[in-house]
This record gives structure tokens, sequence and C-alpha cells, in this order.
């Protein structure tokens, strides 16, 4: 399974739904705290090409954008591919 990154914040209702995604697919992730970080919310900007809402979410790597567009490969049944690749 590949690595799994997701920056988040306490607060954030999206963030929380797409770790509940992920745990109940069995996926570990790491999680970056941005909220109080703002060296770290400057990398997730940067990484993600402008994103500054959270959560930003990366599979190997690959940034996959943020809550709605996880669910939305899941809908498409192109998480599992991603997630095994």
């Amino acid at each position: 399974m590949k690595n799994v990154e997701i920056y988040t914040t306490q607060l954030c209702g999206y963030c929380h739904a797409a770790k509940r995604l992920l745990s109940q697919k069995g996926v570990s992730f790491a999680e970056v705290d941005v909220g109080a970080d703002p060296q770290r919310r400057a990398e997730m900007t940067q990484r993600s090409n402008g994103g500054r809402t959270v959560p930003q979410i990366f599979i190997g790597g690959t940034h996959v954008g943020g809550c709605d567009d996880l669910y939305e490969l899941e809908r498409a049944g192109k998480l599992d591919a991603m997630l095994a690749n």
C-alpha cells in the first residue's frame, strides 16, 4: 500500500471525513496538523500547487486534492487501485 499523507486542522469537518474514509478502508496515514504551524502550512501550499484549504491529501507522493476529491475517487472505484499501486 502506498504512503498516504494528509494535511489537516483539528476543527475541520472535511478533514475528519477524509480520515474516516481512509480508516474505514484500513489505510494508515501520516497526519500533519497545520493549524498552529505556519511553516507546515506553507509546505502544504507549495506541495499542493497553491492549495490553501484543508485537507490536502497525497497518495504515494501524488496530490489527489481534498476531501471531495478523495470521495470522488472512491465513488468512481479508483481509490483502491490508487492506494494499492
